[in-house]
């Protein structure tokens, strides 16, 4: 089974003020993954998605969602 995941990385970062690549350093990722999630194409694993949040000082479900069915 194939999930479509709504991701809503790239305003919470914008509105921290990072660059894809300040944020990739922070959390220990490449600048190429920052930009895989926030385009749909990559989903993070539990461990990124949790340090995402957490630098961006909110909660996983406000960064990733499934759609309604």
């Amino acid at each position: 089974m194939t999930h479509r995941l709504i991701v809503r990385l790239k305003g919470h970062r914008q509105q921290a003020g990072l660059t894809q690549a300040e944020l990739a350093e922070e959390v220990g990722v490449s600048r190429k993954t920052i930009n895989t999630v926030e385009n749909g194409v990559f989903i993070p694993s539990t461990v990124l998605a949790l340090s995402l949040a957490a630098r961006l000082n909110c909660s996983i479900h406000d960064l990733f969602a499934l759609p309604d069915k």
